[in-house]
């Protein structure tokens, strides 16, 4: 069978079958597609030792326009894709590379970036004001510190998702998987207060902020991931946070407080909504000094020796 539609049936057999977002399934096609245009194959027993190899070499090789090589995790991701892909076609019973045969190897852990209690002070310091914008803002980054929540699942919120009586909502993440995070009471304040000034009756919990002199928007949109990303660098940056922050900054620093403050490895997997605790393990060695001071506290208790 040609590749091309090979691949085509089983980007729908991710989203349909294996229930994948739509964003997972673009990132597949792009690596796959990738993979088709270096290699020139056409056929599943094209796809040989030799093949992956050079692929591998034209992945490590590759620069942006920026004269940038690929990071590391970014060329492991096309070779899971691909093995993904293989995986596929063996269950159809297509004579094809065995996915066993890609060896992925080691790939260095992703640093985690966080901030620290007195910088997300700061942060949420710089929205003050009394503008739609400062509420909406201070409310948006209020959330976010107090959820953990992806900036994807942030802007798919809408005002019913939040019900401000309880605190506490589901919200459907990565895999369609539904998880339980919940409101601290700064940000529920903050959103209530938020949700009062506002004027019209969109749907969307965050909406674009009115223009010039203006104190409502009359055709409110939702915001964006890259406008909420513009949005915290602003204020970020007068906060004086040299670091740079992202809306994931604020998930990995809702993360880290948890498990500084001594929450369990499993409690803040799910709060995350990680679906392999390894993710979670990540987060584990910026809490070094609070088990530092753990062990000074209790370690040798029981064989110290009275004099």
């Amino acid at each position: 069978m040609n590749l091309e539609r090979l691949l085509k049936d089983y980007l729908e057999h991710l989203e349909i079958e294996k229930n994948r977002s739509l964003k997972t399934v673009e990132n597949y096609e792009r690596y796959l597609k990738r993979f088709l245009e270096f290699t020139k194959v056409s056929s599943p027993k094209d796809i040989s030792d030799d093949v992956v190899r050079e692929f591998r070499l034209q992945l490590n090789r590759m620069r942006d326009r920026f004269d940038h090589t690929l990071k590391r995790q970014t060329q492991f991701y096309h070779l899971i894709a691909l093995r993904n892909f293989l995986k596929y076609m063996a269950k159809r019973d297509i004579k094809t590379l065995a996915a066993e045969k890609i060896e992925l190897g080691k790939v260095s852990q992703l640093q985690v970036e966080f901030l620290e209690g007195e910088e997300v002070n700061r942060l949420l310091s710089a929205t003050s004001g009394n503008s739609l914008q400062n509420f909406r803002d201070r409310a948006l980054l209020e959330l976010l510190f107090s959820t953990g929540l992806r900036i994807s699942e942030l802007c798919s919120l809408n005002r019913e998702s939040v019900n401000l009586a309880r605190d506490e909502f589901s919200i459907r993440g990565k895999g369609q998987k539904i998880r339980v995070v919940f409101l601290s009471s700064e940000a529920k304040a903050t959103l209530k207060t938020y949700l009062d000034k506002r004027a019209d009756i969109e749907e969307p919990l965050f909406v674009s902020a009115p223009k010039g002199k203006k104190t409502q928007n009359s055709n409110p949109t939702r915001l964006t991931p890259r406008s909420i990303q513009r949005l915290i660098k602003k204020y970020s940056a007068a906060a004086g946070i040299t670091k740079r922050v992202t809306p994931h900054t604020l998930r990995h620093s809702f993360g880290t407080d948890l498990l500084r403050s001594g929450a369990d490895l499993r409690s803040v997997q799910a709060l995350l909504g990680h679906s392999s605790i390894t993710t979670t393990q990540r987060y584990t060695h910026v809490t070094d000094s609070v088990l530092r001071d753990i062990h000074k506290k209790y370690h040798g208790q029981t064989l110290k020796v009275k004099k």
